[in-house]
């Protein structure tokens, strides 16, 4: 997601290419989006921190990033490494950005770093909260108010493994946070070479929005193509 706000535009967890390791990309790649005043990261993950993406950003960006992802960045030369723990923050262009929890796998496989997994809340009206990729957890509730709230519904194959959210259960964090907008992420995307792409692939933002409806019909949902730009 590209999240324009104020003088500030935001990247987060960029992957700008048509293919990471065994994942491939459904369309065309969406190239380098201009000027990025920061880039959002929110774990180590391949299809999160994908460093030939990162390279083709300018090297002086700021990456905000969890706490022990600084060597792994620096040494892909990534020159301007904020590492932040859940609560605290760094303000870009003005605008104050909150590290917040997430629950999720905070490995770079099969030995790489370890660094605690963030989502992201940027503040001010309307205030974005960025989920990256986390299950529901404790205190979630207490990140309220948020005007549009970013959530994953799927992943890049057809099962989802600890410290994710499917369908129903990003449905169930939005009727926590009650957000005025939610909008469904991180499906519709990367698939594994070879994998035929069905419902798994295509229906994960439709079920949340019809769960929603039932769970917290004030929730404005937002189902958004790949590419496509919402204004609020």
């Amino acid at each position: 997601m590209l999240i324009e706000h104020g003088g500030a535009r935001l990247l987060t967890d960029p992957v700008l290419r048509g293919r990471v390791a065994h994942l491939r990309r459904h369309g065309g790649a969406p190239g380098v989006p201009g000027r990025v005043d920061a880039v959002l990261l929110s774990h180590l993950h391949y299809d999160h921190l994908d460093v030939p993406s990162l390279r083709m950003l300018p090297n002086d960006v700021r990456v905000l990033a969890p706490a022990g992802a600084g060597s792994l960045l620096r040494s892909a030369g990534v020159q301007k490494v904020e590492e932040l723990l859940p609560g605290e923050a760094a303000e870009v262009s003005g605008v104050r950005i909150e590290a917040t929890p997430a629950e999720h796998d905070d490995r770079r496989r099969p030995l790489g770093a370890r660094a605690t997994p963030l989502g992201f809340v940027v503040r001010g009206r309307p205030s974005v909260y960025f989920a990256g990729d986390t299950d529901i957890f404790s205190g979630m509730a207490d990140l309220a108010p948020i005007d549009a709230a970013l959530l994953p519904v799927a992943g890049w194959g057809p099962t989802l493994g600890p410290g994710h959210m499917d369908a129903e259960q990003a449905a169930e964090a939005a009727a926590l946070l009650r957000p005025a907008v939610a909008v469904p992420i991180h499906w519709g995307t990367l698939h594994p070479r070879g994998r035929r792409r069905g419902a798994w692939f295509h229906r994960p933002p439709h079920r949340f929005a019809a769960r929603v409806a039932q769970l917290a019909p004030e929730v404005d949902v937002r189902v958004l193509e790949p590419g496509a730009a919402l204004e609020l």
